[in-house]
């Protein structure tokens, strides 16, 4: 039996969601508020070697090493442009559900608003894009679509064992 709601957590659910949306070109994104850690200005990264093109390197962040992947370069080929708006953002990346989840960085562009609605507002995309599995489902609003991004489906597996080492080499024991 379910643990009946407090009024506090039944009023949240009635708002629904907070997401923060971004943008990649001119399509407009959003990520669950509650898979993000922290929304940082643009910083500098080390790259990594022989990493693929969306791979923006790796970010030294209060003692810790976060891997950086550049979300505009992952879908559509070009890197985000380098402006006040673009942000690095950190997020919860739930590689194996097993494990306790990750930090993954994630350079977005225009990240700076945040729209609260119904989860169920989203609804399928309609495409089977099994190349961009992270592409979630759509809201339509006055300003078009709006896809939701889906932060534990961002990596395949080659691109996670490259970017969390530690984590694949555990797997394999």
């Amino acid at each position: 039996m379910a643990e009946p709601q407090s009024h506090e957590q039944r009023q949240t659910a009635n708002k629904g969601v907070l997401y923060l949306q971004f943008s990649i070109g001119q399509q407009r994104f959003a990520l669950d508020v509650r898979e993000v850690i922290e929304v940082l200005p643009l910083r500098p990264l080390k790259p990594i070697a022989q990493a693929p093109h969306w791979v923006a390197g790796i970010l030294g962040h209060r003692g810790t090493l976060v891997p950086v992947i550049d979300l505009s370069a992952l879908s559509f080929g070009a890197p985000a442009p380098r402006r006040t708006s673009t942000r690095l953002v950190l997020v919860h990346y739930q590689g194996d559900p097993l494990r306790a989840p990750l930090r993954l960085g994630l350079v977005l562009e225009q990240a700076t608003h945040t729209l609260r609605c119904q989860p169920d507002e989203f609804l399928p995309y309609g495409v089977d894009n099994r190349e961009a599995r992270y592409l979630g489902p759509v809201r339509q609003d006055e300003h078009g679509l709006l896809q939701r991004i889906q932060v534990d489906d961002l990596l395949d597996e080659d691109v996670r064992r490259l970017l969390f080492p530690e984590v694949s080499e555990a797997e394999a024991e």
